[in-house]
């Protein structure tokens, strides 16, 4: 019974260091897209993660961490969905800007 104590109480504090790890993640994260207006691609390449992981840190992480942090990435986010259509136009235009 004691030996299951410990597995619990050390299963719990590596529980509890990840967590730690998330929510310094989640904060370099949003602090980066805050100073360079990066997208979550470029985002997720920069730390080695899946967009997936970088937009669920800004969306539901973020929020619940720092609310005003939140707020200013939500808006970067926004502005670089809405124009995601002129840089993908952009990227097609290089592509094939030397072939007409």
């Amino acid at each position: 019974m004691s030996m299951h104590i410990n597995v619990i109480r050390l299963w719990t504090k590596e529980l509890v260091l990840l967590q730690e790890y998330i929510r310094k993640r989640v904060l370099d994260i949003g602090t980066y897209i805050l100073e360079t207006g990066t997208t979550v691609r470029q985002t997720a390449d920069v730390f080695g993660i899946s967009k997936s992981t970088v937009h669920k840190d800004v969306t539901q992480r973020l929020p619940i961490i720092n609310e005003k942090l939140s707020l200013e990435v939500k808006h970067i986010l926004e502005t670089n969905k809405a124009e995601r259509h002129i840089r993908g136009g952009e990227a097609t235009r290089k592509k094939y800007q030397g072939n007409y």
